[in-house]
């Protein structure tokens, strides 16, 4: 038995309701099967803010709740009721500019934190016993009408099913499906299979495994030809395990100018590139971040009227801090869809590149705009580049998960890891749930492992195995490549191979090699120590490790 609350704006007055039949709007709930299906008749024009059911749900010392973090980057894992779910750290909160940059990736605008016990996961949840391998999962079809968000209240006893439908325009008359949610209830790989392959209708991805090289995590944007083309020589080191190469950002003049390459770093262009990677018989692999431009750019400079402006200033919104802030363009802005239409075309074409990394897409659907709701803006901007794209392959990143299960070959699961196992300073201010770190990275990697081969193959960022440029002893670097080769089918390093001894060449072609792995247990054991249990190609294993320092028993796993 649900309790239902909506939120709505009419005739430019606010209110809200708790009963489904009004002189507004009707809900109507039907519950059938283990579905639940929610839908808005309008008796007059509406703006919505949110709509949610609430239901008792008594929690015990042994319940725990999985939640799916906001995108791609944000933390994700099981909580008990001791637990908190952190948010933005709080010096942030001094003024509004400094919270909303700290806050700009994440869901920090429209969501709640840091009450002990609070939790919300973001398209599906599930509720598990410690110790059991059962479970109950709550998900739901499409994010296409706007975010499903699940809250467990383990101090109130009460589970919430809440739709983020802000900015939700209806006319009278116009009738809206708000929820198709699915109950499913078993053994944890049969639920996952019926929920990701039956309800929502994901496929297996079609290319199952990905192992090989992005330039990022060595040397950032200072990359030119010399270094990528020593590296990719680097890798016949492991050639035999090696199938795609991936250039990263840096070979473009301004984050937004995609046709303009840095001619000093590239001289002979980035088809000359692609061309060399092919001659090695990978895959090419580029980076860009399709919506996005710097300030400084001649894109920008050129089209400032492609940019999302902000609701209440009307000013240009930032859409991340990085390269000293850039702005985001409007995929509703038909010049702009154009234009990126002849940037894909260009690398997938003209160029040649066989993939195409995208990254910080959150950054399209920060606010709602246009009568639309930010799922439903999400979904049509991952549908935009799906259509660019062609049969091309895609890996998403800072990308809220919901909205391309099934639709991008490849994701992010975690934030970027560190060149520090412990992290920079900054990683113990706790900045936000989204900010690089090892830890986030690992943590991630581990409880979004059920994605990987379901939703798309997982992506849980690089490992390293160099001995320059990272503050890593041997039992972190052996520890962070087991974690991501068993939870994961996107592995990379960014290190020159060429470089390495026979040994450390040896570990990277075990951790590339594809195996049947299959994740039988996680769990955090105590606050810092997770005991995760898998079968490597039907031998049973056990890691055991402390997610802060790295101390583990890995040299009996590798």
């Amino acid at each position: 038995m649900y309790n239902f609350y909506a939120e709505f704006t009419k005739d430019g007055v606010s209110s809200g309701v708790n009963t489904a039949e009004n002189n507004d709007f009707m809900f109507s709930l039907t519950e059938e099967n283990g579905r639940i299906k929610g839908t808005i008749t309008a008796h007059a024009d509406l703006t919505f803010r949110s709509l949610s059911l609430t239901a008792e749900r008594e929690f015990g010392f042994n319940d725990l709740f999985y939640a799916n973090g906001y995108q791609a980057w944000t933390t994700s894992r099981e909580f008990c009721r001791s637990d908190k779910l952190r948010g933005i750290m709080p010096f942030s909160k001094v003024s509004k500019r400094t919270e909303d940059i700290t806050g700009i990736s994440g869901d920090y605008r429209f969501a709640s934190y840091g009450k002990q016990g609070v939790f919300h996961s973001y398209t599906y949840c599930y509720f598990r016993k410690r110790g059991e391998r059962t479970i109950t999962l709550f998900g739901s079809k499409s994010e296409c009408r706007g975010f499903t968000v699940f809250e467990a209240d383990m101090n109130e006893n009460t589970f919430k099913i809440y739709k983020d439908i802000e900015g939700l325009k209806l006319k009278k008359g116009d009738v809206y499906e708000v929820f198709d949610i699915i109950e499913i209830n078993g053994e944890f790989d049969s639920v996952m299979d019926e929920y990701f392959f039956g309800f929502v209708g994901c496929k297996k991805p079609k290319v199952p495994h990905l192992s090989g090289y992005t330039s990022w995590y060595n040397y950032f944007q200072k990359i030119n030809e010399q270094i990528i083309l020593r590296d990719l020589d680097g890798m016949d080191r492991a050639k035999e395990e090696v199938n795609i190469f991936q250039v990263d950002d840096g070979y473009e003049s301004a984050v937004g100018d995609w046709l303009r390459v840095d001619g000093e770093k590239f001289p002979n262009g980035m088809k000359y590139i692609a061309d060399k990677i092919h001659e090695k018989g990978y895959k090419a692999g580029i980076w860009l971040a399709p919506f996005n431009a710097q300030r400084n750019s001649a894109i920008l400079a050129a089209h400032p009227d492609w940019v999302i402006k902000d609701n209440e200033t009307g000013k240009p919104l930032l859409g991340c801090i990085g390269w000293g802030g850039a702005y985001t363009f409007d995929i509703y802005n038909e010049e702009f869809r154009n234009y990126l239409k002849i940037v894909f075309d260009t690398y997938l074409g003209d160029w040649g590149y066989d993939m195409v990394k995208l990254d910080f897409l959150y950054s399209q659907c920060m606010q709602p705009r246009n009568g639309k709701t930010r799922g439903e803006i999400m979904c049509d901007a991952v549908d935009l580049l799906r259509s660019l794209c062609g049969d091309k392959l895609i890996l998403g990143c800072g990308v809220p998960l919901g909205a391309c299960m099934g639709i991008f070959d490849a994701c992010r699961i975690g934030p970027d890891a560190t060149k520090e196992f412990a992290g920079p300073f900054y990683n113990k201010f706790g900045i936000n749930c989204e900010v690089p770190s090892c830890e986030n990275a690992i943590n991630n990697a581990i409880f979004r492992s059920h994605l990987d081969g379901r939703a798309f193959t997982n992506d849980p960022d690089v490992f390293f195995l160099r001995n320059t440029n990272i503050k890593f002893n041997l039992e972190q670097k052996l520890l962070l490549g087991k974690i991501n080769a068993v939870c994961g089918n996107v592995l990379f390093v960014s290190d020159n191979a060429g470089d390495y001894d026979e040994k450390t060449v040896e570990f990277l072609k075990a951790f590339f090699k594809e195996k049947d792995y299959k994740v039988t247990m996680a769990e955090y054991v105590s606050r810092d120590v997770i005991l995760l249990e898998f079968s490597e190609d039907g031998v049973q294993k056990s890691l055991k490790f402390n997610i802060k320092n790295g101390n583990s028993n890995i040299g009996k796993v590798v």
